[in-house]
């Protein structure tokens, strides 16, 4: 039964170095074909050639149709930052439109630890480490480094809880 694990092995062993030695040039040249190939597909290069003749205030129309046309979203080019930078003023007024009733219904909170007594410190940490699933050193930097938020987007249920525990054990939570 060795013999016969070592003949494989010794078979393996010889076909990879002989496949190691001869790359495979076949894969490669039909790679290269298929994206260099205009002559493959003469409507695009009839496409791309007309495209390229346009200035450019006809190839931003031509961009713009084809959003309308396929329904694509503008886009912003810079980011979010740089998008919302420019439509801040009218995009305040629409924030402080819909704050009054997102405020009613808001579902999702933010728990935040934001002090603890000196004598329930170790049982805080034990409950940081079982709420969060840090390592016992992380949640002892994570309890002394408080004012912290410890868990973001939570159902009101799940944030009244941690909230009710935090606070038997000497915390100060708040839910936001």
């Amino acid at each position: 039964m060795s013999i016969s694990c070592r003949y494989a092995a010794q078979c393996c062993a010889r076909q990879l170095r002989t496949t190691a030695r001869t790359p495979l040039r076949t894969s490669a040249v039909a790679v290269q074909r298929r994206y260099n190939s205009t002559e493959a597909s003469p409507k695009i290069s009839a496409i791309v050639d007309q495209i390229s003749q346009l200035t450019l205030l006809e190839t931003a129309d031509l961009v713009s149709s084809l959003k309308s046309r396929l329904n694509i979203p503008d886009l912003p080019v810079g980011g979010f930052a740089a998008a919302a930078a420019p439509a801040a003023p009218a995009a305040a007024a629409e924030e402080a439109e819909d704050a009054a009733p997102a405020a009613a219904e808001k579902t999702l909170f933010s728990v935040k630890l934001m002090a603890f007594d000196a004598g329930s410190k170790p049982k805080v940490i034990k409950e940081v480490k079982n709420l969060l699933g840090l390592s016992l050193v992380d949640s002892k930097k994570f309890v002394e480094s408080a004012p912290k938020l410890m868990k973001e987007s939570v159902p009101k249920d799940e944030a009244e809880k941690i909230v009710a525990t935090m606070k038997e054990l000497g915390a100060t939570v708040t839910m936001e």
